[in-house]
């Protein structure tokens, strides 16, 4: 099912797919696509960073659908993130 909170919650922070990804430390667009269309859901980590840049909360965009960490190479250290606020 496609994510429309997370597209409009977007739009409303003047951001594009590509600077959203950047900004969370993805080379390109692909993943917050896919998320805006259902496709897959960000880990945690990454649903807090976005709800935190898109001054939205993480129930509000994804409900209960996120991943659990589940990788090593997560985008996002707690440390860089802290910086980017």
């Amino acid at each position: 099912m496609k994510n429309k909170r997370l597209k409009e919650a977007r739009i409303q922070a003047n951001m594009s797919q590509t600077e959203l990804s950047e900004y969370l430390g993805y080379k390109g667009k692909q993943s917050v696509a896919n998320w805006e269309n259902g496709y897959s859901t960000p880990t945690l980590k990454v649903a807090i960073c976005l709800a935190e840049v898109l001054g939205k909360n993480v129930h509000y965009l994804f409900g209960y659908k996120v991943q659990g960490s589940h990788t090593k190479n997560e985008k996002i250290k707690s440390n860089e993130r802290k910086e980017m606020i």
